[in-house]
C-alpha cells in the first residue's frame, strides 16, 4: 500500500482545512494592512479620529476568522478532535473536505483584500467628510457579505460530509 492509499483522504482533507485558515489570513493581513496604511496617514493630520480609523482597519480582518472557524470545524468533523481516528479517511472523503474548504480559503483571501481597499476608501470619507464616514461602513459591510457566504458555503458542505 502507498502513501497516497494509506494517507492520502487524511492528507486532502487535513490540506483543505489548512487553507480555509491560512488563505483568508493571509488575505486579512493584507487587507487590514492597506487599510492599516490609510489610516496611518489620517492620524497624522488628526489623531482624534483613531476610533474611527481603528474600526475601518479591523473590518478585512474577520475573514481569517471566518477561515479559522471553518477549519476548527472540519477538523472536528474529521474526528481530529474527538478522539476518533481519521487515519482510515478515503481519498474520496479526503476530496470532499477538500472541496467543502475551497469556498471560505478562496472566499477569504479575496474578499479580505478587496475589503481593505474598500476601508482604505472609507478612510478617506473620514477624512474629508467626517460626518460621513458612516456611509464608508456600509460599503465595507457590502463585501463582507460575500465573505459570509464562503463561509456559509464551506459550514454547509462540511455538514453534509458525514
Amino acid at each position: 500500500m502507498g502513501f497516497f492509499e494509506a494517507f492520502g483522504g487524511l492528507a486532502l482533507a487535513l490540506l483543505g482545512a489548512g487553507l480555509a485558515a491560512v488563505l483568508p489570513g493571509i488575505g486579512s493581513a493584507k487587507g487590514t494592512g492597506i487599510a492599516g496604511e490609510a489610516g496611518a496617514g489620517l492620524l497624522c493630520q488628526d489623531p482624534s479620529k483613531f476610533g474611527k480609523v481603528m474600526i475601518l482597519q479591523v473590518i478585512p480582518g474577520t475573514q481569517g476568522l471566518y477561515g479559522l472557524v471553518v477549519w476548527f470545524f472540519a477538523i472536528y468533523s474529521m474526528g481530529l478532535l474527538g478522539g476518533g481516528s481519521a487515519l482510515d479517511m478515503s481519498v474520496q472523503e479526503g476530496l470532499r473536505y477538500f472541496a467543502a474548504c475551497l469556498p471560505m480559503a478562496l472566499g477569504g483571501l479575496f474578499s479580505a483584500i478587496a475589503q481593505g481597499r474598500v476601508a482604505a476608501g472609507s478612510i478617506n470619507i473620514l477624512a474629508k467628510k467626517p460626518d460621513h464616514w458612516s456611509k464608508g461602513m456600509v460599503l465595507c459591510i457590502t463585501v463582507e457579505f460575500y465573505a459570509i457566504l464562503s463561509l456559509l458555503a464551506s459550514m454547509l458542505m462540511i455538514i453534509n460530509i458525514g
